[in-house]
């Protein structure tokens, strides 16, 4: 029985590891990753590090309502999501684009 949980230990551990903060249907913690944004210093629904290469996704950031996967209004009320933006340790790495929003 020893045997069989050393051997299912790191294979459990790899699991962890490798899955994506994002889902295919660009949500994370099941919340969706488009519509309005508050950037907040505490309480927020997701840790994110601003990058220039080897981004979970690409943001867009607009002034109109939000519709499509990667596509950001900043607010200072009512948002849809709260984020703070650390250097480390984030649930996800962003990468701010001019086209082309999503998940990459």
């Amino acid at each position: 029985m020893k045997k069989n949980i050393a051997i299912a230990l790191p294979f459990v551990f790899l699991s962890f590891v490798t899955d994506k903060p994002i889902t295919s249907d660009c949500k994370c913690k099941g919340i969706p990753l488009y519509g309005r944004v508050q950037f907040v210093e505490a309480f927020e629904d997701f840790r994110i590090q601003f990058v220039d290469g080897l981004a979970d996704i690409h943001v867009k950031f607009v002034d109109t309502r939000p519709s499509k996967c990667g596509e950001w209004q900043i607010v200072d009320a009512l948002p849809d999501f709260k984020v703070r933006v650390v250097n480390g340790l984030a649930d996800f790495k962003v990468k701010k684009v001019d086209a082309l929003p999503g998940l990459r």
